[in-house]
């Protein structure tokens, strides 16, 4: 009797419940309101939080596929060093733990040559600069009645070329020989002084290297006064030749000094420095992946294009540059003109940096690469797609960055602490700025600090300002903004300065004499 009666009861209070209170719809219509937005917060939340691991462990499955693959790729039938998988890099690997892996992949203008619309643009630019030496060539033949080919600028750019290729062999061996025997030497056991002996001896050899690359190229260039072509063989090779040898020595001294304790770490082989010397890295790797075979075709081609940029290169000098700037030092000084100059510097000054990225980054080191089967071809990323200047030094010289980012920037970290990161990006930026700036300095002739005041200062600061963070069409169309002012700047004061050197010499060479630039007051 009780569960009937009971029942109806329960109906009616339901019943008065629902039909209660007709005004408290608005609270009800609040609170579901806020439930769904809490609700919709969460799922989100959790959307977010699902990605997040999703992502980390698609990449750390793909890590360990590249260390699988790498670890089962033998090359001349001796296995890599281990490398765990862990050391790959990861989203939330620290900087210092990160380390160049060499891979085997394609540079990517290769890569996008296969694409018939992108091969389509490079036959167009081809026919384009095909027009513009026709045009020029056609109205000086009907103004001049002869063709004009500007041979004189290449024919006095590579003067004394064979000496400075005769010079380039006791750099070549020296870098051979000074570096690897120093580490002999520091690899002996330790009886008595002999090791002692070893280390001190190891120590003037590498002296003996410093002294050569650092002063037989300045002190030819300077004495034969070698031109500006010549001038960069042997400055090109300098750098390179010091580069190569402290990656060496970066690389191989803890192995051998292990090894010399009795850890079984074996010392690096003859061979593989030297197949180090000659490949396209700056990095030091006992053993690199490499292609089946050698593409001789490729190699020619590739050869034939750098010839070909080479040539373009000096014919756009001689017809957008040299009419400007020849007379421009016996002019007098006027802001008008220095605005004019720097705006008729742009165009030849993007020129000439799309022909030294494809005829060095590209053409050059893939034609070395495929000579000695060297499998890692990315010399170079997208950096023409950069929306920030950060993401520019990244992209544009690969190799150069690694060296940089390894032997700069995380070293510099492990000196200064792992949170001195602006710190270690600053000396990457000096250390580059310094380089340039001497490159210059050797292949000009002069010092006239406008690379380094560009790169140090005002590059810092758009690398800080325009960082990765800024994306979409508009940043990548102000950064080619302001890289065609900064190259319309280089050109027009270093082609500046170049002429004031000669129409203005000074009465007597000086140290405040060299260091001021001569354009300043070169205005007769």
């Amino acid at each position: 009797m009780k569960p009937r009666a009971a029942r109806p009861r329960k109906r009616e209070g339901q019943r008065g419940e629902q039909e209660d209170p007709p005004a408290g719809e608005g609270n009800t219509e609040t609170h579901r309101g806020s439930d769904l937005v809490q609700w919709t917060r969460h799922m989100e939340a959790v959307k977010t939080q699902l990605l997040e691991q999703a992502q980390g462990q698609l990449l750390e499955l793909l890590d360990r596929a590249m260390w699988e693959a790498i670890q089962s790729y033998p090359p001349q039938g001796r296995p890599l060093s281990s490398i765990p998988p862990d050391s790959l890099s990861k989203t939330r690997e620290p900087a210092l733990e990160k380390r160049k892996v060499f891979v085997i992949r394609k540079s990517l203008l290769d890569e996008l040559m296969e694409v018939q619309h992108f091969r389509t643009i490079y036959h167009v630019f081809i026919a384009g600069l095909c027009v513009f030496i026709i045009n020029t060539l056609a109205i000086d033949f009907i103004d001049e009645g002869r063709l004009m080919l500007e041979s004189d600028l290449l024919i006095f750019s590579f003067g004394q070329l064979p000496l400075a290729l005769m010079t380039w062999l006791p750099m070549f061996l020296s870098t051979l020989l000074a570096p690897y025997h120093a580490l002999r030497l520091w690899a002996r056991p330790q009886v008595g002084g002999a090791w002692t002996l070893g280390v001190g001896l190891g120590c003037l050899l590498l002296a003996a290297h410093t002294a050569v690359l650092g002063i037989l190229p300045v002190h030819v260039a300077v004495d034969y006064q070698l031109p500006p072509a010549s001038r960069c063989v042997l400055v090109f090779e300098q750098v390179r030749f010091l580069m190569k040898s402290y990656s060496f020595l970066r690389e191989a001294v803890p192995g051998t000094l292990c090894a010399r304790g009795g850890e079984g770490i074996r010392a690096p082989s003859f061979s593989s420095y030297l197949y180090f010397l000659f490949c396209p890295t700056l990095i030091y790797r006992e053993t690199y992946p490499r292609t089946p075979n050698v593409r001789w075709n490729y190699v020619a081609k590739n050869f034939a294009q750098a010839l070909g940029c080479v040539l373009s290169a000096c014919f756009i000098l001689g017809r957008l540059c040299v009419p400007v700037f020849a007379n421009m030092s016996q002019e007098p000084f006027s802001t008008r003109a220095l605005v004019l100059s720097i705006m008729h510097a742009m165009l030849p000054g993007v020129f000439m940096l799309l022909l030294i990225f494809f005829a060095f980054l590209h053409c050059w080191l893939n034609a070395f690469a495929e000579m000695l089967r060297f499998g890692d071809r990315m010399f170079y990323r997208d950096w023409w797609n950069s929306t920030s200047f950060s993401n520019y030094y990244r992209t544009w010289n690969v190799v150069v960055h690694d060296w940089l980012y390894s032997y700069i920037y995380q070293d510099g970290l492990r000196l200064l602490g792992g949170r001195a990161r602006r710190m270690a990006m600053l000396g990457v930026f000096l250390v580059s700025a310094v380089v340039h700036e001497y490159i210059f300095c050797f292949v000009l002739g002069f010092f006239y600090p406008v690379i380094l005041m560009l790169f140090l200062v005002f590059g810092g600061l758009l690398n800080f300002t325009m960082h990765d963070r800024h994306t979409g069409p508009a940043w990548n169309v102000l950064m080619w903004t302001i890289l065609f002012l900064g190259l319309g700047i280089q050109v027009s004061l270093y082609c500046q300065e170049w002429y004031a050197q000669r129409h203005c010499p000074p009465a007597q060479t000086t140290f405040w004499g060299l260091m001021i630039p001569r354009s300043w007051s070169c205005h007769t």
